[in-house]
């Protein structure tokens, strides 16, 4: 679950840590300040809304039209974070190179 806080406060109080907790929701935030913080959620819905580029008629229309288009983000986009592999590309890799690792 991704949600931008309203205050970020919020994302820091035990109250909020102990809600996340009872409901197996792993809280990702970086240390205050930091400039990575989020990073990777915000380039991801940037590109989103970048590529998407619509308005839709219903609620269902945009469920399929972000359905589809993170199939195709997590098929076959290639990103320069993962050496311009696609994520399922890079999790095969990476699962491989693992279980060779473990097997040596």
């Amino acid at each position: 679950m991704l949600r931008r806080p309203l205050e970020p406060n919020q994302y820091t109080s035990g109250a909020f840590a102990t809600v996340c907790a009872a409901h197996k929701v792993t809280q990702s935030m970086g240390t205050i300040g930091d400039s990575y913080d989020n990073a990777a959620a915000e380039s991801f819905f940037a590109t989103l809304k970048r590529e998407l580029g619509a308005r839709f008629d219903s609620v269902g229309q945009a469920r399929l039209a972000v359905f589809s288009w993170i199939a195709f983000y997590n098929h076959r986009r290639r990103h320069s974070a993962l050496d311009y592999h696609s994520p399922v590309e890079y999790e095969r890799i990476t699962a491989h190179q693992h279980q060779q690792s473990a097997a040596a």
